[in-house]
């Protein structure tokens, strides 16, 4: 099958370029961004000394049947509707396709959605959750990094009707997540040695998040997510807190997540709480959950590559569930380590 990034030029249009490249069903045909067109990709990535010396960076997607989407927000939903008439899909790592209801896009955003008629046919691609309408899916929303780790965290909880509704994420990663931004945040002298919180309270992820929780849960939930920025390149955790329903115990919540994870191809419920580097390079998902019998209350952790199971490896297991191909097809590395 005939693919294009559009938004190549990026840390996570790179990443998917990476893994495309390895994939064995896939050919890029197209890596598209705005600026560098003309430039061979492996000179523009320059970790990507597989690429064909004749792939430049280009304008267009070209003839490709599938369009992975990296841009700035309100972007892809521009360009999409001109991809889909003319028979191709859309998976996008962005934000424009995640949330249902188009108010949301100007509550959250600040932007008026440029596409609002192809929300109720996009279908969110948390792959765990949702596999089974990706399959023929024409428009996919890729989760963003935090939402993956967290909800992937409380799935099984909220599916077996563990938790009620007030739940608490502390959530950290690596710079890698702010994408190639040059603003003072992110340089070297400032996040060296030092981890700050930021988009409190009212982060771009939370409206995701509680969209799925509520998907899940069946009720509407008090959600305080509070992310950090650390000192590293690569890497997402998420530790969640929520209350324990009364008939709940560790016994019960052991067997929730071993029995929702049992199958899964990329997430695997470890014996004591994860690193961050154990998943490095990965479409890993390592899970933790803990009972705290003197609060009643559950602790779950989950931690990811940001850039693989936290954008483009999440997309190409999108891509193997919306072709039917095995969802570990161009996923198989594994983590790196030290």
């Amino acid at each position: 099958m005939k693919v294009a990034i559009v938004g190549v030029t990026g840390y996570a249009g790179g990443e998917l370029a990476r893994l495309l490249l390895r994939h064995p069903e896939a050919r890029l045909v197209a890596a598209a961004a705005r600026g560098r067109q003309g430039e061979a990709l492996r000179d523009v990535q320059p970790h990507l000394h597989a690429a064909p010396p004749s792939l430049a960076v280009s304008a267009d997607p070209g003839d490709a049947e599938i369009v992975f989407t990296a841009l700035p927000a309100g972007e892809a939903a521009k360009l999409a509707p001109a991809w889909l008439a003319e028979g191709r899909s859309v998976i996008d790592i962005g934000r424009d396709f995640r949330l249902r209801d188009p108010k949301d896009y100007e509550r959250w955003y600040a932007y008026t959605h440029p596409a609002p008629e192809l929300l109720k046919d996009a279908v969110y691609g948390l792959t765990e959750l949702t596999r089974d309408r990706l399959r023929g899916a024409r428009v996919i929303a890729n989760p963003g990094c935090y939402p993956t780790a967290t909800l992937l965290a409380l799935l099984p909880a909220l599916k077996g009707k563990l938790i009620d509704d007030d739940l608490v994420v502390d959530a950290k990663s690596g710079v890698s997540g702010a994408g190639h931004n040059v603003d003072d945040a992110y340089l070297f002298g400032t996040i060296d040695e030092s981890v700050r919180p930021y988009g409190v309270p009212r982060h771009r992820h939370t409206p995701e998040i509680a969209q799925e929780v509520r998907g899940m849960s069946g009720r509407a939930p008090r959600l305080t997510f509070t992310p950090h920025l650390v000192p590293m390149t690569r890497g997402l955790i998420a530790t969640c807190y929520a209350t324990l329903r009364d008939d709940v115990d560790a016994a019960r919540v052991a067997e929730a997540y071993a029995t929702a994870y049992a199958e899964e191809p990329f997430v695997r419920v470890t014996s004591s709480p994860p690193a961050t580097k154990a998943t490095l390079g990965s479409n890993w998902c390592l899970v933790h959950a803990i009972v705290d019998e003197s609060n009643r209350r559950l602790v779950a952790f989950a931690a990811i590559d940001n850039l693989v199971k936290g954008a483009a490896g999440s997309a190409i297991q999108n891509l193997n569930a919306m072709r039917g191909y095995p969802e570990t097809m161009g996923l198989e590395a594994l983590p790196l380590w030290p």
